[in-house]
Order: structure tokens, then sequence, then C-alpha cells
């Protein structure tokens, strides 16, 4: 990441429902986790951060979470990018990919209808 895309992220799960932070304490330590162990997955678009989410290699399947896309460019593409290449990544490393949140949130329930991924419980 470069020196300012901190600042970019911190503009984008502000828009996210505070479900979408659990089990993080807030934005922050979302990030902070995130970029530490180098799960942070972000889409750019002419060198800004639009959307942003957590991507998990695990050993059976990998887990795309808390997905978020700044409020101003939602309905453009941008969290089916991201998804679209959790996708090409994981089919690379010959895994799965699944979609991970709380399995009673209507919301999740319908992208991972609309994305044909497996929801697991977050």
């Amino acid at each position: 990441p470069s020196p300012q895309d901190p600042i970019a992220l911190e503009k984008i799960p502000p828009y996210a429902p505070a479900w979408l932070l659990a089990p993080y304490a807030d934005t922050a330590a979302l990030i902070e986790a995130a970029l530490a162990n180098g799960s942070l997955i972000v889409g750019r678009f002419n060198d800004r951060l639009l959307g942003a989410a957590i991507l998990q290699r695990g050993e059976q399947h990998w887990r795309l979470s808390h997905l978020c896309v700044r409020k101003i460019t939602r309905r453009r593409g941008v969290g089916k990018h991201i998804i679209e290449n959790s996708q090409r990544l994981a089919g690379e490393a010959e895994k799965t990919l699944h979609l991970a949140a709380p399995l009673d949130q209507l919301e999740a329930q319908a992208l991972a209808a609309r994305t044909h991924l497996p929801l697991d419980p977050l």
C-alpha cells in the first residue's frame, strides 16, 4: 500500500452497515488487522481506492469477507470486480472461493445468490 492508502481506506467502511465491521472494534482495527496479515484486497480506479475486502487464503478454500464499496461508486462494478479477481486468484491456487458473512444478513445472502458463491458464517 502507498502512504496515502490508509487515509483512502478509512473513507470506505463508514458507509458499511455496523454488522460488517464485526469482529473488529472499529474501522481502524479492521484496516490495521488486514494490512498486518496481508489479507486486504482493494478495488482501484484511476489510482483511487473505491472498495476493499478481506481475502483469507485457507487450506480447504478461500474466504472473502468485509466487502465494502464507497457509497458514491456503488452499482458501478467495483464489488463485482473484487469478487471476480478473488475468484480468479483462488482458482489459480486451485481453491474455491466462499463469501463469509453473518448468515442472518439478507444483503450477504443476496450477494451469495447473485455470485453463486457458498456463504460461510462469519
